[in-house]
Protein backbone atom coordinates (compact mmCIF):
# COMPACT_ATOMS: atom_id res chain seq x y z
CA UNK A 1 0.00 0.00 0.00
CA UNK A 2 1.28 3.51 -1.10
CA UNK A 3 1.46 6.45 1.21
CA UNK A 4 -1.25 8.91 1.71
CA UNK A 5 -1.34 11.05 -1.92
CA UNK A 6 -0.82 14.41 -1.50
CA UNK A 7 -3.56 16.83 -1.67
CA UNK A 8 -3.12 20.74 -3.66
CA UNK A 9 -4.71 22.76 -2.11
CA UNK A 10 -6.46 26.16 -3.69
CA UNK A 11 -7.66 29.58 -2.00
CA UNK A 12 -10.67 29.13 0.40
CA UNK A 13 -12.67 31.97 -0.60
CA UNK A 14 -15.59 31.77 -2.58
CA UNK A 15 -14.76 32.32 -6.29
CA UNK A 16 -17.10 35.57 -7.78
CA UNK A 17 -18.30 33.95 -9.88
CA UNK A 18 -20.49 31.88 -7.34
CA UNK A 19 -21.71 35.25 -5.33
CA UNK A 20 -23.17 36.54 -8.75
CA UNK A 21 -25.88 33.45 -9.07
CA UNK A 22 -29.31 33.62 -8.16
CA UNK A 23 -29.95 31.59 -4.82
CA UNK A 24 -33.88 32.11 -4.44
CA UNK A 25 -36.22 29.76 -6.12
CA UNK A 26 -37.32 30.61 -9.99
CA UNK A 27 -40.92 30.48 -10.37
CA UNK A 28 -43.39 31.81 -13.09
CA UNK A 29 -39.71 34.06 -14.48
CA UNK A 30 -39.24 34.94 -11.07
CA UNK A 31 -37.06 34.71 -8.10
CA UNK A 32 -38.43 34.60 -5.39
CA UNK A 33 -37.45 33.50 -1.47
CA UNK A 34 -39.11 30.06 -0.22
CA UNK A 35 -42.80 30.63 1.43
CA UNK A 36 -40.99 29.95 4.62
CA UNK A 37 -38.10 31.73 4.22
CA UNK A 38 -35.89 28.68 4.50
CA UNK A 39 -32.30 28.43 2.93
CA UNK A 40 -29.78 25.69 3.49
CA UNK A 41 -25.92 25.40 2.69
CA UNK A 42 -24.22 24.87 -0.43
CA UNK A 43 -20.63 23.93 0.75
CA UNK A 44 -17.41 22.94 -1.39
CA UNK A 45 -16.17 19.67 -0.83
CA UNK A 46 -12.72 20.31 -1.44
CA UNK A 47 -12.42 22.82 1.49
CA UNK A 48 -15.90 22.01 3.76
CA UNK A 49 -16.55 25.93 3.99
CA UNK A 50 -19.95 27.07 2.78
CA UNK A 51 -20.52 28.89 -0.78
CA UNK A 52 -23.72 30.06 -0.56
CA UNK A 53 -26.92 29.17 0.92
CA UNK A 54 -29.71 28.88 -1.38
CA UNK A 55 -33.67 28.82 -1.05
CA UNK A 56 -34.78 26.06 0.73
CA UNK A 57 -38.38 24.75 -0.68
CA UNK A 58 -41.54 23.52 0.52
CA UNK A 59 -44.74 21.74 -0.31
CA UNK A 60 -46.35 25.05 -0.85
CA UNK A 61 -43.63 25.93 -3.10
CA UNK A 62 -43.45 22.85 -5.42
CA UNK A 63 -47.36 23.47 -5.43
CA UNK A 64 -46.67 27.09 -7.16
CA UNK A 65 -43.72 26.14 -9.21
CA UNK A 66 -46.27 23.00 -10.66
CA UNK A 67 -49.08 25.03 -11.56
CA UNK A 68 -46.90 27.61 -12.63
CA UNK A 69 -46.13 24.20 -15.39
CA UNK A 70 -49.75 23.33 -16.13
CA UNK A 71 -50.58 27.37 -16.67
CA UNK A 72 -48.68 27.69 -19.28
CA UNK A 73 -48.47 24.56 -20.87
CA UNK A 74 -51.08 25.12 -23.96
CA UNK A 75 -49.68 28.90 -24.92
CA UNK A 76 -45.97 27.25 -24.52
CA UNK A 77 -47.30 24.09 -26.68
CA UNK A 78 -48.57 25.99 -29.32
CA UNK A 79 -45.80 27.85 -30.58
CA UNK A 80 -43.68 27.26 -33.30
CA UNK A 81 -41.06 24.64 -34.14
CA UNK A 82 -38.85 27.21 -35.36
CA UNK A 83 -39.35 29.46 -31.86
CA UNK A 84 -38.54 26.78 -29.98
CA UNK A 85 -35.11 26.02 -31.62
CA UNK A 86 -34.04 29.67 -31.45
CA UNK A 87 -34.13 29.61 -27.78
CA UNK A 88 -32.21 26.18 -27.67
CA UNK A 89 -29.49 27.66 -30.34
CA UNK A 90 -29.61 30.86 -28.59
CA UNK A 91 -28.94 29.22 -25.30
CA UNK A 92 -26.07 27.19 -26.76
CA UNK A 93 -24.54 30.39 -27.67
CA UNK A 94 -24.87 32.10 -24.25
CA UNK A 95 -23.18 28.95 -22.50
CA UNK A 96 -20.26 28.48 -24.89
CA UNK A 97 -19.61 31.99 -24.41
CA UNK A 98 -19.44 32.05 -20.25
CA UNK A 99 -17.80 28.31 -20.43
CA UNK A 100 -15.16 30.14 -17.41
CA UNK A 101 -18.07 31.10 -15.44
CA UNK A 102 -20.11 28.15 -15.75
CA UNK A 103 -17.12 25.79 -14.89
CA UNK A 104 -16.09 27.81 -12.20
CA UNK A 105 -19.19 27.45 -10.15
CA UNK A 106 -19.37 23.60 -11.30
CA UNK A 107 -16.05 22.94 -9.45
CA UNK A 108 -16.91 24.89 -6.87
CA UNK A 109 -19.74 23.68 -5.66
CA UNK A 110 -19.37 19.57 -7.03
CA UNK A 111 -15.31 19.14 -7.15
CA UNK A 112 -14.02 17.98 -10.35
CA UNK A 113 -11.20 19.63 -11.95
CA UNK A 114 -11.45 22.74 -13.75
CA UNK A 115 -10.38 21.69 -16.83
CA UNK A 116 -12.60 18.84 -16.39
CA UNK A 117 -15.33 21.03 -15.54
CA UNK A 118 -14.90 22.47 -19.04
CA UNK A 119 -15.46 19.66 -20.66
CA UNK A 120 -19.14 19.54 -19.38
CA UNK A 121 -19.94 22.63 -20.04
CA UNK A 122 -19.37 22.32 -23.94
CA UNK A 123 -21.05 18.52 -23.83
CA UNK A 124 -23.92 19.73 -21.86
CA UNK A 125 -24.37 22.98 -24.24
CA UNK A 126 -24.58 20.43 -26.68
CA UNK A 127 -27.69 18.81 -26.35
CA UNK A 128 -29.11 22.29 -26.58
CA UNK A 129 -28.02 22.49 -29.89
CA UNK A 130 -29.15 18.87 -30.50
CA UNK A 131 -32.35 19.84 -29.91
CA UNK A 132 -32.92 22.70 -31.17
CA UNK A 133 -32.16 20.67 -34.52
CA UNK A 134 -34.94 18.04 -33.11
CA UNK A 135 -37.51 20.80 -32.44
CA UNK A 136 -37.72 21.57 -36.43
CA UNK A 137 -37.78 17.82 -37.00
CA UNK A 138 -40.90 16.45 -35.74
CA UNK A 139 -43.06 14.24 -37.96
CA UNK A 140 -45.86 12.35 -38.46
CA UNK A 141 -47.19 9.98 -40.49
CA UNK A 142 -50.36 9.81 -43.24
CA UNK A 143 -51.69 6.34 -44.26
CA UNK A 144 -54.51 4.56 -45.80
CA UNK A 145 -56.49 1.94 -43.80
CA UNK A 146 -56.41 -1.68 -45.47
CA UNK A 147 -59.95 -1.85 -46.66
CA UNK A 148 -59.76 2.10 -47.90
CA UNK A 149 -62.60 3.52 -46.03
CA UNK A 150 -60.74 5.69 -44.14
CA UNK A 151 -57.61 8.58 -44.13
CA UNK A 152 -55.20 7.80 -40.65
CA UNK A 153 -53.25 11.06 -40.22
CA UNK A 154 -50.82 10.48 -37.00
CA UNK A 155 -49.01 13.59 -35.19
CA UNK A 156 -47.09 13.64 -32.22
CA UNK A 157 -47.91 16.37 -29.40
CA UNK A 158 -45.83 17.39 -26.21
CA UNK A 159 -46.91 15.13 -23.48
CA UNK A 160 -47.29 18.43 -20.93
CA UNK A 161 -45.77 19.82 -18.20
CA UNK A 162 -42.93 17.29 -16.97
CA UNK A 163 -41.00 16.90 -13.50
CA UNK A 164 -37.18 17.38 -14.29
CA UNK A 165 -35.23 15.69 -11.25
CA UNK A 166 -31.44 15.87 -12.31
CA UNK A 167 -28.12 14.39 -10.07
CA UNK A 168 -25.16 15.84 -8.87
CA UNK A 169 -22.30 14.87 -10.63
CA UNK A 170 -23.20 16.22 -13.96
CA UNK A 171 -25.07 19.73 -12.95
CA UNK A 172 -25.12 21.14 -16.32
CA UNK A 173 -25.21 18.39 -18.58
CA UNK A 174 -27.98 16.29 -17.08
CA UNK A 175 -29.98 19.54 -16.80
CA UNK A 176 -29.38 20.37 -20.62
CA UNK A 177 -30.28 16.75 -21.64
CA UNK A 178 -33.48 16.67 -20.31
CA UNK A 179 -34.35 20.91 -20.34
CA UNK A 180 -33.49 20.72 -24.30
CA UNK A 181 -35.77 17.71 -25.25
CA UNK A 182 -38.47 19.30 -23.30
CA UNK A 183 -38.39 22.83 -24.87
CA UNK A 184 -37.77 21.66 -28.29
CA UNK A 185 -41.04 19.11 -27.98
CA UNK A 186 -42.96 22.41 -26.55
CA UNK A 187 -43.35 20.79 -22.70
CA UNK A 188 -43.38 23.26 -19.42
CA UNK A 189 -41.35 21.75 -16.92
CA UNK A 190 -40.56 21.82 -12.64
CA UNK A 191 -36.72 20.83 -12.38
CA UNK A 192 -35.01 20.05 -8.81
CA UNK A 193 -32.09 19.87 -8.79
CA UNK A 194 -29.69 17.71 -6.21
CA UNK A 195 -29.34 20.02 -3.23
CA UNK A 196 -25.53 19.34 -3.35
CA UNK A 197 -25.27 21.42 -6.38
CA UNK A 198 -28.25 23.55 -7.17
CA UNK A 199 -25.98 26.92 -8.43
CA UNK A 200 -24.81 25.48 -11.69
CA UNK A 201 -28.89 24.41 -12.21
CA UNK A 202 -29.57 28.03 -10.97
CA UNK A 203 -27.49 29.72 -13.24
CA UNK A 204 -28.34 27.49 -16.42
CA UNK A 205 -31.99 29.00 -15.83
CA UNK A 206 -30.36 32.44 -15.75
CA UNK A 207 -28.99 31.95 -19.15
CA UNK A 208 -32.56 30.52 -20.85
CA UNK A 209 -33.88 33.57 -19.30
CA UNK A 210 -31.58 35.70 -21.30
CA UNK A 211 -32.04 33.30 -24.28
CA UNK A 212 -35.80 34.18 -24.49
CA UNK A 213 -37.64 31.23 -22.54
CA UNK A 214 -40.51 32.66 -21.88
CA UNK A 215 -41.63 32.92 -18.15
CA UNK A 216 -43.61 29.76 -16.66
CA UNK A 217 -42.07 27.46 -19.08
CA UNK A 218 -39.28 26.27 -16.87
CA UNK A 219 -39.51 27.03 -12.73
CA UNK A 220 -36.31 25.68 -10.64
CA UNK A 221 -37.54 24.60 -7.01
CA UNK A 222 -34.23 23.95 -4.76
CA UNK A 223 -34.97 21.89 -1.24
CA UNK A 224 -32.86 19.91 1.02
CA UNK A 225 -36.03 17.96 1.35
CA UNK A 226 -36.49 16.01 -2.15
CA UNK A 227 -38.77 13.70 -0.74
CA UNK A 228 -41.59 16.56 0.15
CA UNK A 229 -41.48 18.67 -2.80
CA UNK A 230 -41.09 15.64 -5.44
CA UNK A 231 -43.89 13.97 -3.56
CA UNK A 232 -46.13 17.01 -3.96
CA UNK A 233 -45.76 17.10 -7.55
CA UNK A 234 -46.32 13.55 -8.11
CA UNK A 235 -49.57 13.20 -6.45
CA UNK A 236 -50.67 16.28 -8.24
CA UNK A 237 -52.34 15.20 -10.93
CA UNK A 238 -51.08 17.89 -13.23
CA UNK A 239 -47.67 16.43 -14.18
CA UNK A 240 -48.11 14.27 -17.33
CA UNK A 241 -44.22 13.29 -17.02
CA UNK A 242 -40.96 12.68 -15.11
CA UNK A 243 -37.00 12.43 -15.81
CA UNK A 244 -35.49 11.13 -13.48
CA UNK A 245 -31.48 10.79 -13.07
CA UNK A 246 -30.18 8.79 -9.55
CA UNK A 247 -30.45 5.57 -7.84
CA UNK A 248 -32.45 2.72 -8.91
CA UNK A 249 -33.49 3.05 -5.10
CA UNK A 250 -34.99 6.02 -5.54
CA UNK A 251 -36.70 5.31 -9.14
CA UNK A 252 -38.36 2.60 -7.90
CA UNK A 253 -40.39 4.50 -5.80
CA UNK A 254 -40.98 6.64 -8.41
CA UNK A 255 -42.39 4.50 -10.48
CA UNK A 256 -44.53 3.59 -7.79
CA UNK A 257 -45.87 6.99 -7.41
CA UNK A 258 -46.44 7.46 -11.40
CA UNK A 259 -48.17 4.46 -11.28
CA UNK A 260 -51.09 6.52 -9.35
CA UNK A 261 -51.55 9.18 -12.28
CA UNK A 262 -50.12 6.77 -14.87
CA UNK A 263 -47.31 9.06 -15.56
CA UNK A 264 -44.97 9.06 -18.62
CA UNK A 265 -41.41 7.96 -17.06
CA UNK A 266 -37.92 8.32 -18.14
CA UNK A 267 -35.46 6.71 -15.25
CA UNK A 268 -31.71 6.82 -16.37
CA UNK A 269 -31.11 4.84 -12.82
CA UNK A 270 -27.25 3.14 -11.08
CA UNK A 271 -25.10 0.96 -13.11
CA UNK A 272 -22.48 -1.98 -12.28
CA UNK A 273 -20.52 -1.77 -15.77
CA UNK A 274 -17.80 -4.27 -16.78
CA UNK A 275 -15.18 -3.48 -18.66
CA UNK A 276 -13.42 -6.43 -20.10
CA UNK A 277 -10.03 -6.85 -21.34
CA UNK A 278 -9.50 -9.56 -23.85
CA UNK A 279 -6.36 -11.98 -24.08
CA UNK A 280 -5.72 -9.88 -27.58
CA UNK A 281 -6.31 -6.45 -26.61
CA UNK A 282 -4.21 -3.88 -26.84
CA UNK A 283 -3.01 -3.27 -23.65
CA UNK A 284 -2.03 0.63 -23.84
CA UNK A 285 -5.39 1.32 -25.47
CA UNK A 286 -7.23 -0.33 -22.95
CA UNK A 287 -4.86 1.35 -20.43
CA UNK A 288 -5.97 4.53 -21.63
CA UNK A 289 -10.03 3.91 -21.90
CA UNK A 290 -9.88 2.47 -18.32
CA UNK A 291 -8.50 5.68 -17.45
CA UNK A 292 -11.18 7.81 -19.11
CA UNK A 293 -14.09 4.96 -17.88
CA UNK A 294 -13.12 5.32 -14.55
CA UNK A 295 -11.48 8.23 -13.89
CA UNK A 296 -13.87 10.59 -15.34
CA UNK A 297 -16.08 12.61 -12.80
CA UNK A 298 -13.55 11.20 -10.16
CA UNK A 299 -15.31 8.26 -10.82
CA UNK A 300 -18.67 9.28 -9.25
CA UNK A 301 -20.83 8.36 -12.82
CA UNK A 302 -23.16 5.67 -13.33
CA UNK A 303 -21.21 5.21 -16.44
CA UNK A 304 -17.87 4.34 -14.58
CA UNK A 305 -16.08 1.14 -15.57
CA UNK A 306 -16.93 -0.75 -11.87
CA UNK A 307 -15.74 -4.20 -12.51
CA UNK A 308 -12.80 -4.55 -14.25
CA UNK A 309 -12.35 -8.39 -15.74
CA UNK A 310 -8.88 -8.87 -17.30
CA UNK A 311 -7.86 -12.43 -18.73
CA UNK A 312 -4.99 -13.66 -16.76
CA UNK A 313 -2.46 -13.81 -19.28
CA UNK A 314 -2.21 -9.97 -19.55
CA UNK A 315 -3.51 -9.31 -15.99
CA UNK A 316 0.23 -8.40 -14.69
CA UNK A 317 1.21 -6.32 -17.93
CA UNK A 318 -2.18 -4.31 -17.63
CA UNK A 319 -2.19 -3.80 -14.08
CA UNK A 320 0.96 -2.81 -13.34
CA UNK A 321 0.42 0.07 -16.30
CA UNK A 322 -2.74 1.05 -15.36
CA UNK A 323 -1.65 1.74 -11.41
CA UNK A 324 1.23 3.61 -12.38
CA UNK A 325 -0.84 5.98 -14.41
CA UNK A 326 -3.15 6.08 -11.29
CA UNK A 327 -0.96 6.73 -9.01
CA UNK A 328 0.82 9.77 -11.05
CA UNK A 329 -2.79 11.39 -10.90
CA UNK A 330 -2.73 14.31 -9.04
CA UNK A 331 -4.88 14.97 -6.06
CA UNK A 332 -6.49 18.17 -4.90
CA UNK A 333 -8.61 20.89 -5.13
CA UNK A 334 -10.17 21.17 -8.62
CA UNK A 335 -10.14 25.04 -8.81
CA UNK A 336 -5.92 24.56 -8.42
CA UNK A 337 -3.60 24.34 -11.36
CA UNK A 338 -2.77 20.85 -12.34
CA UNK A 339 -5.36 18.63 -10.25
CA UNK A 340 -6.52 15.76 -12.11
CA UNK A 341 -8.91 14.59 -9.59
CA UNK A 342 -10.81 16.38 -6.84
CA UNK A 343 -12.62 15.80 -4.15
CA UNK A 344 -15.20 13.53 -3.68
CA UNK A 345 -18.95 15.34 -3.51
CA UNK A 346 -19.40 14.54 0.64
CA UNK A 347 -18.30 13.10 3.80
CA UNK A 348 -20.44 9.84 3.09
CA UNK A 349 -19.01 8.85 -0.32
CA UNK A 350 -15.46 8.95 1.17
CA UNK A 351 -16.89 6.48 3.98
CA UNK A 352 -18.86 4.34 1.01
CA UNK A 353 -15.73 4.16 -0.93
CA UNK A 354 -12.95 3.28 1.97
CA UNK A 355 -15.31 0.86 3.58
CA UNK A 356 -15.87 -0.82 0.35
CA UNK A 357 -12.11 -1.02 -0.58
CA UNK A 358 -11.60 -2.02 3.41
CA UNK A 359 -13.71 -4.93 2.75
CA UNK A 360 -12.23 -5.72 -0.61
CA UNK A 361 -9.24 -6.09 1.21
CA UNK A 362 -9.88 -8.11 4.07
CA UNK A 363 -11.57 -10.56 1.25
CA UNK A 364 -7.87 -11.26 -0.20
CA UNK A 365 -7.60 -8.24 -2.88
CA UNK A 366 -4.29 -6.41 -2.78
CA UNK A 367 -4.12 -2.78 -2.70
CA UNK A 368 -1.27 -1.79 -5.52
CA UNK A 369 -2.03 2.39 -5.38
CA UNK A 370 -3.77 4.38 -3.56
CA UNK A 371 -6.07 3.10 -0.32
CA UNK A 372 -5.67 5.84 2.20
CA UNK A 373 -7.82 7.91 3.66
CA UNK A 374 -6.77 11.88 3.70
CA UNK A 375 -6.67 13.35 7.50
CA UNK A 376 -6.96 17.38 6.00
CA UNK A 377 -9.52 19.39 4.93
CA UNK A 378 -11.70 18.57 2.53
CA UNK A 379 -13.86 15.03 0.71
CA UNK A 380 -10.93 13.32 -0.88
CA UNK A 381 -9.92 9.65 -1.56
CA UNK A 382 -6.74 8.86 -3.50
CA UNK A 383 -6.86 6.87 -7.29
CA UNK A 384 -6.84 3.23 -5.91
CA UNK A 385 -6.27 0.29 -7.85
CA UNK A 386 -7.11 -3.01 -6.35
CA UNK A 387 -6.39 -6.30 -8.04
CA UNK A 388 -7.54 -9.80 -7.04
CA UNK A 389 -10.66 -8.88 -6.17
CA UNK A 390 -12.87 -11.90 -5.09
CA UNK A 391 -16.48 -12.42 -6.17
CA UNK A 392 -17.63 -12.25 -2.98
CA UNK A 393 -16.58 -8.03 -2.14
CA UNK A 394 -18.94 -5.75 -1.76
CA UNK A 395 -17.80 -3.68 -4.10
CA UNK A 396 -19.21 -6.66 -6.94
CA UNK A 397 -22.46 -5.91 -5.95
CA UNK A 398 -22.88 -2.22 -5.77
CA UNK A 399 -21.86 1.08 -7.37
CA UNK A 400 -18.18 1.98 -6.13
CA UNK A 401 -18.86 6.01 -7.14
CA UNK A 402 -15.31 6.91 -6.76
CA UNK A 403 -11.89 6.62 -7.90
CA UNK A 404 -11.18 2.84 -7.22
CA UNK A 405 -10.79 0.48 -9.78
CA UNK A 406 -11.49 -3.75 -8.79
CA UNK A 407 -9.74 -5.71 -10.90
CA UNK A 408 -10.93 -9.67 -11.11
CA UNK A 409 -9.04 -12.08 -13.23
CA UNK A 410 -10.87 -14.80 -16.06
CA UNK A 411 -9.50 -16.88 -18.28
CA UNK A 412 -6.45 -19.31 -18.32
CA UNK A 413 -3.45 -18.29 -18.81
CA UNK A 414 -1.49 -20.77 -20.31
CA UNK A 415 -4.35 -20.75 -22.97
CA UNK A 416 -5.13 -17.11 -24.49
CA UNK A 417 -7.18 -18.13 -27.22
CA UNK A 418 -9.55 -20.48 -25.66
CA UNK A 419 -13.04 -19.34 -26.56
CA UNK A 420 -14.60 -20.83 -22.81
CA UNK A 421 -13.08 -17.66 -21.27
CA UNK A 422 -15.54 -15.23 -23.43
CA UNK A 423 -18.28 -17.36 -22.01
CA UNK A 424 -16.90 -17.22 -18.52
CA UNK A 425 -15.98 -13.17 -18.52
CA UNK A 426 -20.29 -12.76 -20.25
CA UNK A 427 -21.61 -14.38 -17.21
CA UNK A 428 -19.43 -12.54 -14.54
CA UNK A 429 -20.38 -8.92 -16.43
CA UNK A 430 -24.13 -10.08 -16.67
CA UNK A 431 -23.97 -11.28 -12.96
CA UNK A 432 -25.52 -7.87 -12.20
CA UNK A 433 -29.13 -6.69 -11.80
CA UNK A 434 -27.93 -3.44 -13.56
CA UNK A 435 -27.44 -2.76 -17.46
CA UNK A 436 -26.53 0.48 -17.81
CA UNK A 437 -23.25 0.51 -19.80
CA UNK A 438 -20.05 -2.25 -20.59
CA UNK A 439 -16.80 -1.78 -21.88
CA UNK A 440 -14.62 -4.46 -23.94
CA UNK A 441 -11.20 -4.84 -25.91
CA UNK A 442 -10.10 -6.66 -28.12
CA UNK A 443 -8.32 -6.90 -31.29
CA UNK A 444 -10.12 -9.88 -32.79
CA UNK A 445 -13.41 -8.03 -34.57
CA UNK A 446 -15.77 -11.16 -34.43
CA UNK A 447 -14.96 -11.28 -30.47
CA UNK A 448 -16.14 -7.66 -30.02
CA UNK A 449 -19.14 -8.08 -32.10
CA UNK A 450 -20.22 -11.91 -30.05
CA UNK A 451 -19.57 -10.04 -26.85
CA UNK A 452 -20.86 -6.46 -27.48
CA UNK A 453 -24.37 -8.17 -28.48
CA UNK A 454 -24.29 -10.76 -25.62
CA UNK A 455 -23.53 -8.19 -23.09
CA UNK A 456 -27.06 -6.93 -21.19
CA UNK A 457 -26.64 -3.32 -21.09
CA UNK A 458 -28.26 -0.88 -23.07
CA UNK A 459 -24.41 0.92 -24.17
CA UNK A 460 -21.48 -0.67 -24.67
CA UNK A 461 -17.75 0.98 -25.68
CA UNK A 462 -15.65 -1.27 -27.87
CA UNK A 463 -12.38 -0.37 -27.47
CA UNK A 464 -12.95 3.05 -26.32
CA UNK A 465 -14.13 4.50 -22.56
CA UNK A 466 -16.08 7.01 -23.87
CA UNK A 467 -19.58 6.30 -24.53
CA UNK A 468 -21.99 9.61 -23.87
CA UNK A 469 -22.41 11.67 -26.80
CA UNK A 470 -26.07 13.68 -27.52
CA UNK A 471 -25.95 12.08 -30.51
CA UNK A 472 -26.19 8.88 -28.93
CA UNK A 473 -29.36 7.11 -27.12
CA UNK A 474 -28.23 7.08 -23.92
CA UNK A 475 -30.09 4.50 -21.33
CA UNK A 476 -29.96 1.17 -20.08
CA UNK A 477 -31.72 -2.07 -19.38
CA UNK A 478 -33.07 -3.75 -16.19
CA UNK A 479 -32.46 -1.80 -13.35
CA UNK A 480 -30.75 0.56 -15.19
CA UNK A 481 -33.66 2.49 -16.62
CA UNK A 482 -36.52 2.74 -18.66
CA UNK A 483 -36.10 5.21 -21.90
CA UNK A 484 -33.73 7.09 -23.61
CA UNK A 485 -32.08 10.70 -23.39
CA UNK A 486 -30.06 11.97 -26.47
CA UNK A 487 -29.81 10.74 -30.09
CA UNK A 488 -33.00 10.88 -32.72
CA UNK A 489 -35.81 9.11 -29.93
CA UNK A 490 -34.46 11.48 -27.15
CA UNK A 491 -37.35 13.93 -28.46
CA UNK A 492 -39.96 11.03 -28.31
CA UNK A 493 -39.69 11.02 -24.96
CA UNK A 494 -41.53 14.11 -24.44
CA UNK A 495 -44.25 13.22 -27.11
CA UNK A 496 -47.48 11.65 -27.65
CA UNK A 497 -48.83 10.29 -30.56
CA UNK A 498 -52.11 10.79 -31.84
CA UNK A 499 -53.58 9.58 -34.78
CA UNK A 500 -56.61 10.80 -36.30
CA UNK A 501 -59.48 8.57 -38.97
CA UNK A 502 -61.71 10.48 -41.30
CA UNK A 503 -63.51 8.74 -43.84
CA UNK A 504 -62.49 8.93 -47.37
CA UNK A 505 -65.98 9.85 -49.14
CA UNK A 506 -67.06 6.96 -51.98
CA UNK A 507 -67.47 8.05 -55.88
Amino acid sequence: MTAPAEVTAAPRTAPEAVSRVHTDLFIGGTWTPAAAGGRFNVVNPATGDVLARVADADADDARRALETAAAHQAEWAATSPRSRSEILYRAHRLIMDRVDEIATVMTAEMGKPLAEAKGEVAYGAEFFRWFAEEAVRIGGDSTTTGDGSHRIVVSRQPVGPCILITPWNFPLAMGTRKIGPAIAAGCTMVLKPAELTPLTTLLLADILVEAGLPAGVLSVVTTSDPSTVVTEWMESGLARKISFTGSTEVGKLLLRQAAGTVMRTSMELGGNAPFIVCADADIPRAVDGLMFAKMRNIGQACTAANRVFVHRSVIDEFSEAFAAKMAGLRVGDGAADGVQVGPLVEPKAVEKVSTLVSDAVAKGATVLCGGENHDGPGFFYPPTVLTGVGLDADLMRTEIFGPVAAIIPFGNADEPDDPAADDEVLALANDTPWGLVGYLFSQDVDRCARLSAALETGMVGVNTGAVSNPAAPFGGVKESGLGREGGRVGIEEFLDMKYTATPIPRR
